[in-house]
């Protein structure tokens, strides 16, 4: 099979991981598919400085690897290494892709009027502990523009109606095109159309409370409230065309009782969909995760 279709752009460059490139791996498991990769990258002089993988069933299940290794002059000799490297992933029918860890993504946050998930980003970029470039925010509304653009980031106001949809998609297409390499849906509260996922394929995060399926609609809190749920959670997933249907990334949960409010299970809420929202997007922008079928392999 042919190498993975996407590849980051030029982007933010870190100087200290200019050497450095992580390949993640996918194919039907057989004996000897470690052995060929590390002896390929052996051959080529790289060093290894990290290896994972995980087999579904060694019986014709599935193959992943995630392998992290240095290479003296990378960025000259990585389309090279990409050529011969075809000669084992044809021999065990691999889909593969190879990323520089000098390329810091681009992430587009898209937001509406709730702000946690988009702070939370914002610290952890401005601390350096998110390793990645956020190129722009993208609002249907106007209310965090002050906020966005203290940081120096772009911010974007497209108004979303029934009517209009359509042109604020095509403006947002515009905008991201060729511009971002992650789209993040940071509780933004609009559908977003299968013409718009099928520009990002698996490079659509969103995240969501874990009451789904249940408490769907409006005020899912006071709906658990009602309940007396004993715990909330929120989960984080790629997006596909099946609504909040995409493949799971990263979950948690903490326990509640009888003595909190509704308004105590939405604090508890916002600062799990946080956390969790910004688990998801570290391991994608740090290459950890493989999507097989509708499910992820996060080698974390």
């Amino acid at each position: 099979m042919s190498q993975h279709p996407y590849q980051p752009q030029e982007a933010g460059r870190r100087p200290e991981n200019a050497n450095r490139a992580r390949m993640l791996i996918s194919c039907p498991d057989r004996a000897g598919i470690v052995a060929a990769v590390s002896q390929f990258l052996y051959e080529q002089g790289a060093n290894i400085v990290q290896s994972d993988q995980y087999t579904m069933d060694p019986e014709g299940g599935m193959f992943f690897m995630r392998i992290e290794f240095d290479l003296q002059d990378l960025e000259r000799r990585l389309p090279s290494l990409q050529e011969d490297f075809a000669r084992v992933s044809d021999r065990f029918s691999m889909r593969w892709s190879v990323f520089r860890a000098a390329r810091r993504k681009r992430i587009a946050l898209f937001v509406s009027k709730e702000d946690h998930c988009l702070l939370e980003l914002l610290w952890q970029w401005q601390a350096g502990d998110l390793d990645a470039e956020i190129s722009m925010v993208v609002s249907n509304h106007d209310d965090m523009r002050e906020l966005v653009e203290s940081f120096g980031i772009p911010y974007h106001h497209i108004p979303v109606t029934p009517e209009t949809k359509a042109e604020a998609e095509r403006k947002q297409l515009e905008l991201t095109a060729g511009s971002v390499d992650l789209v993040v849906l940071a509780r933004y509260m609009q559908i977003i159309s299968p013409k718009f996922i099928e520009r990002f394929p698996n490079r659509i995060i969103n995240i969501h409370h874990s009451f789904l399926p249940a408490f769907v609609g409006g005020k899912p809190y006071q709906q658990a409230y009602n309940r007396g749920v004993k715990l909330i959670g929120a989960t984080a997933h790629y997006v596909t065309e099946e609504l909040d249907g995409g493949p799971i990334i990263e979950q948690d949960v903490q326990r509640v009782s009888h003595r909190e409010n509704v308004a105590d299970l939405k604090r508890i809420g916002r600062h799990i969909e946080r956390t969790v929202l910004a688990r998801a997007i570290k391991w994608h922008v740090e290459d950890r995760l493989l999507v097989y079928q509708n499910k992820t392999v996060a080698f974390v």
